[in-house]
């Protein structure tokens, strides 16, 4: 599978090297017109991620939802969800191991 950048990239390279039109190079990458013009509006905070790194590697058993609270009690004005999406990720996906549950 081939990133969105990527083919942006693509795109750009079809555009300027072989002068196509965007819409014509746009068809031949396969992707779609709106998608190639769309400007993301996203700021990034600084050292918000440098800071989740070190919270997650220093409070191994905080999720997510502690650790943006932890980010807020800081100074840092940001979002839960965005906490989840620049999160540190382990292989398996997590950022610690949860709880064992036990039986009843």
């Amino acid at each position: 599978m081939v990133s969105l950048a990527e083919r942006r990239r693509t795109v750009e390279f079809l555009r300027q090297d072989f002068e196509l039109s965007e819409r014509r190079a746009c068809a031949l990458v396969g992707q779609p017109l709106s998608t190639q013009r769309h400007v993301s509006r996203r700021v990034e905070i600084p050292g918000l991620r440098k800071r989740l790194v070190a919270l997650a590697h220093e409070r191994t058993r905080f999720g997510c939802p502690r650790l943006h609270y932890l980010l807020r009690r800081e100074g840092f004005a940001v979002n839960r969800k965005r906490v989840y999406r620049t999160r540190p990720a382990d292989p398996s996906g997590r950022i610690a191991p949860g709880r064992a549950r036990l039986g009843a």
